[in-house]
């Protein structure tokens, strides 16, 4: 049993990081009050122009082309966050199906450019992080197999982040100014707060999330870009939900449905794991997600006038 643990451990925490990422921006996104369901065609947009920028520098650049392209793929998930951020804030469309358009432009835009590019609906790259053990701490007895042992360097950059996120969210007056927004919009707009800006905000910072999270996914497990994200940021926005909106339910979310994620790929490799037929594993993730919406849907800590034009 032990040996399982340790072995799937490491992948389960490569797949928590993205959903991380993303969910975090879901969360920026839904406490300004703008819902934000498109985080999955965020994180292809980062994970297609990540995978483009890496391409097209790695021959020149070496390991430095991995943070260039988690650099253009965080900007290009911001850049495109602003459609849903315009639809929602200035044309006060409806924001699900906005999200949902979102969605449905990037996976078509990203396999187009990838055709048009390339000659296939495939970016590959060359080169990604390589996993390390980390000195003294991984000799750590339990916990360092676990959380110190083959680990990618993006790791420590989403913790870094969740990090900020938390101080800056619960206990900066520019978090304060972000929730307010999300529960009483005209409360806050007559002290003075320009509740249009502080929602862009909230929206462009969830598009840099989702992208970094995309990108994250390229120069870690996957090394090319093939068109999706394989369901991480519908299952971002299960956790953002699982996580009732805040910094460390999320977390606990996103690491939850690592674990199933994680289940789902490898089964097929663990001994232990192969007297269960492989198609339990594969509809484990999607199963756990709506047990556990359900579970939660009665004590739902939604932001008031989240989804709510104003």
């Amino acid at each position: 049993m032990w040996s399982t643990l340790s072995s799937i451990f490491p992948y389960a925490i490569g797949y928590t990081m993205p959903m991380l990422m993303a969910a975090l921006g879901g969360l920026y996104s839904e406490r300004s009050g703008v819902t934000n369901l498109g985080l999955e065609g965020l994180m292809v947009i980062g994970y297609f122009f990540s995978a483009l920028a890496v391409k097209l520098t790695e021959a020149t650049l070496g390991a430095n082309a991995l943070g260039l392209g988690l650099l253009v793929g965080t900007v290009a998930g911001a850049l495109f966050s602003l459609l849903h951020a315009f639809a929602s804030i200035n044309l006060k469309a409806d924001q699900v199906i906005s999200g949902t358009a979102i969605n449905m432009i990037a996976g078509a835009l990203t396999v187009y450019l990838a055709r048009t590019i390339t000659g296939s609906g495939n970016v590959r790259i060359m080169m990604g992080i390589i996993r390390k053990n980390i000195p003294v701490l991984s000799e750590i007895p339990i916990v360092g197999s676990l959380f110190f042992t083959q680990t990618y360097w993006t790791t420590w950059i989403c913790l870094l982040i969740w990090l900020v996120s938390y101080f800056l969210l619960s206990k900066t007056s520019f978090g304060l100014r972000l929730r307010a927004c999300g529960e009483h919009p005209s409360a806050v707009a007559s002290a003075g707060v320009n509740v249009h800006l502080m929602r862009y905000i909230g929206v462009i910072i969830s598009g840099a999330l989702s992208g970094f999270g995309g990108s994250v996914i390229l120069i870690t497990y996957s090394g090319e870009f093939n068109g999706t994200v394989a369901g991480l940021g519908f299952l971002s926005i299960a956790a953002l939900i699982f996580g009732q909106w805040k910094v460390l339910g999320i977390l606990g979310a996103t690491f939850f449905f690592g674990i199933a994620t994680t289940i789902a790929n490898v089964s097929q490799v663990i001994p232990s794991l192969m007297i269960v037929p492989p198609v339990y594993f594969k509809i484990f993730p999607y199963v756990a997600t709506l047990l556990a919406l359900v579970a939660f849907s009665k004590r739902s800590a939604a932001p008031l006038a989240s989804g709510q034009p104003y």
